[in-house]
């Protein structure tokens, strides 16, 4: 379940760093999540309080881990999550959308209507499909709103996300950018 929210963390990212008006560089993606059933919700509560049980070295080691891939878990409301993506002027220039993850992606993207750019999805691995919409507010800033269908546990579960994406800087410091999975 994680390593989905993650890479539907990154593809939701991917859809506002398709418009090439964005600045390269160093980015913040704030992200809340609310699936139907609340079991990812559940899932993201106990990893919360399995890190707040932890001691404060071992949490420190695992904050560190994460904030090395860019992220970090339990803001916006206990059901978000905010992940650092580093785009290079290239990447935005050709419309790449970072993914982590693996399995073959199909991304369509829509004509922009103005700063609105939609987009849709279909995964192989994990199986999910969707549609979102994003609305660049400035060079520097966006807002984002999908829908994602997949399956957890072999059940089938819709996901609602809703975020925003902010520029930090035009350094990425020791934040790598995301590649996308190598053509087979």
């Amino acid at each position: 379940m994680r390593k989905f929210v993650i890479a539907a963390l990154a593809l939701a990212a991917g859809g506002a760093f398709a418009q090439s008006q964005m600045k390269p560089g160093l980015w913040e993606i704030t992200q809340q999540t609310k699936t139907a059933s609340g079991q990812m919700e559940q899932h993201m509560a106990q990893m919360q309080q399995q890190m707040a049980n932890m001691p404060p070295e071992q949490r420190k080691m695992v904050e560190q881990m994460m904030a090395q891939r860019g992220m970090k878990m339990g803001t916006a409301g206990g059901n978000g999550m905010t992940m650092k993506i580093c785009m290079t002027k290239e990447m935005i220039e050709r419309n790449q959308m970072p993914q982590q993850q693996r399995g073959d992606c199909k991304t369509t993207l829509q004509p922009s209507v103005g700063n609105t750019k939609k987009m849709s999805f279909t995964c192989t691995n994990p199986p999910s499909s969707g549609e979102g919409e994003y609305t660049l507010t400035s060079a520097d800033s966006y807002h984002m709103k999908m829908v994602v269908n997949t399956q957890v546990q072999g059940k089938p579960e819709t996901m609602n996300m809703e975020g925003s994406g902010k520029w930090l800087g035009a350094d990425c410091g020791d934040i790598k950018p995301i590649r996308p999975p190598a053509a087979k």
